[in-house]
């Protein structure tokens, strides 16, 4: 068996008590928990998904009307990491100090993972391809992963620092089926010549450039954490001023794991005052409480109509949030197209008499407020979705979070949740991975990318562990 992250030995016992929204005695998963948990099982068919989904919100005290997870999908999203390089050294990296040893999984072995994913939880999910980052990959291959995932039924995402992914290879992936891009820009990474999040809006707006025009939902990662936060409003304001074409805005609170730095997050940063900031820059207040998806304290969703440069909050009335989820949890929403998608929310709506009248109600006191914007905006209106992830510090992995996941990686045998992949990952990406098939005999070697019959005991020396962060293309021998 591989070598494991040592601080899995560290078991925090102690509750954050400066956090508000911390439950007192908080109980975390143990090293040896840790160790041994295992990715979930292949269910007997995907349609039961669901309805599991639902189950582990139920036994976790997440389900409500208003939650997502079991009601319209049964999981928010799956990372399917297809390389473990990256070409920048972020002081808040996921990685393991041992991934950049790791060569890429072979064409074939991301392609049975992507059957996997689509044998546990059906079409319509949705994929992100991801590392590391995905553009250190064969183009080629790159292009095939996403292509695959499209036929399968299923929604692939790219999830990049951006910095390879030009125009020609975001138009060449759109047309493979690529439905959004995912850029993660931040202070973290520590990219030359850019000393704040406002300088960093040069290289957001020529990713923006680069995306425009093509059939893809542009989405942008922030990294938040002591050096950064008081520019969260700066972030929104950009985004907002960018709606036309981008589409959600997700900031993640700093998490002590990986090979990262910056260690654990200032206790003054909680998912609190995040939300006060979102809403700072969104100039208006938001209801980051209407929607569930998964845990409360792990997600927090709230979604803005910009008209006219002007936020409106579209998720006040929970009332009438929850019923229109009701009605519409069994459609799907086309993120590429935004008539498709109004489209089908009006079809799914007008199914009830009832539902009509008072979303009409509603939608009539928001043009009532918005008149003025929407006239200058010629009745242009473009949605921008807020999020925010708590990650999990690696040795403050709770249960019930876990159990209640939204968001999973996949693995060699199944899925698991992503704080859990992050705290074992070393478990995961330096196994010798089964060749030929199921019941194939002969097993691939992460570091080395040999194929041998039996599979070999993986020794990192310090040779090996002082390689520098990037040194270009290791594909498979």
């Amino acid at each position: 068996m591989t070598e494991t992250d040592s601080r899995l030995r560290v078991f925090c016992q102690a509750p954050i008590e400066d956090d508000p929204e911390a439950t007192c005695g908080l109980s975390y998963m143990a090293a040896e928990q840790i160790r041994a948990a295992q990715p979930a099982q292949q269910p007997t068919d995907y349609g039961s998904a669901l309805l599991h989904a639902r189950d582990r919100m139920v036994a976790t005290n997440q389900w409500t009307a208003s939650q997502f997870m079991g009601r319209r999908w049964a999981i928010g999203c799956v990372a399917l990491e297809i390389t473990q390089r990256c070409n920048l050294d972020c002081t808040a990296c996921y990685l393991s100090e041992n991934s950049e040893l790791v060569r890429d999984l072979p064409l074939d072995e991301v392609f049975r993972r992507i059957e996997m994913i689509f044998a546990h939880y059906g079409p319509n999910t949705d994929v992100q391809v991801t590392g590391g980052d995905p553009t250190l990959r064969k183009r080629t291959e790159l292009v095939e992963i996403v292509r695959r995932i499209r036929q399968k039924g299923m929604r692939p995402s790219l999830v990049t620092n951006g910095i390879r992914a030009k125009r020609d290879l975001l138009d060449e992936l759109s047309q493979a089926g690529l439905v959004d891009v995912v850029f993660h820009v931040d202070m973290t990474q520590g990219r030359k010549g850019f000393d704040s999040e406002a300088a960093l809006n040069v290289i957001r707006q020529e990713y923006i450039e680069r995306a425009r025009g093509l059939r893809l939902s542009v989405m942008f990662n922030t990294t938040v954490f002591e050096g950064n936060f008081e520019e969260v409003p700066d972030i929104v304001a950009f985004s907002v001023r960018n709606a036309d074409v981008v589409r959600f805005a997700s900031f993640q609170l700093q998490a002590d794991t990986g090979r990262g730095s910056l260690g654990k997050r200032d206790a003054r940063l909680t998912v609190s005052l995040l939300k006060n900031q979102i809403a700072a820059g969104a100039d208006t207040s938001l209801s980051f409480d209407t929607a569930h998806i998964g845990h409360s304290h792990c997600n927090r969703y709230a979604m803005g109509l910009v008209v006219n440069g002007r936020v409106y909050d579209a998720l006040d009335d929970r009332s009438l949030f929850n019923r229109v989820l009701q009605q519409t949890a069994h459609l799907q929403f086309d993120r590429q197209s935004r008539s498709a998608a109004v489209m089908a929310l009006a079809k799914g709506v007008l199914g009830s008499p009832s539902l009509t009248a008072t979303a009409a109600a509603w939608l009539a006191r928001k043009i009532w407020i918005a008149k003025m914007d929407l006239l200058l905006a010629r009745c242009r209106v473009n949605k921008l979705s807020f999020f925010i992830h708590d990650f999990m510090d690696v040795c403050r992995l709770e249960p019930d979070r876990v159990a209640a996941c939204a968001f999973s990686a996949m693995t060699a045998t199944g899925p698991i949740c992503m704080c859990l992949h992050n705290a074992k990952r070393d478990a995961f990406i330096l196994e010798p991975v089964r060749t030929g098939g199921p019941n194939g005999g002969r097993y691939w070697n992460p570091v080395s990318g040999k194929i041998t019959e039996r599979p070999e005991r993986i020794t990192l020396s310090e040779d090996l562990r002082r390689k520098p962060a990037w040194r270009g293309p290791r594909t498979p021998a």
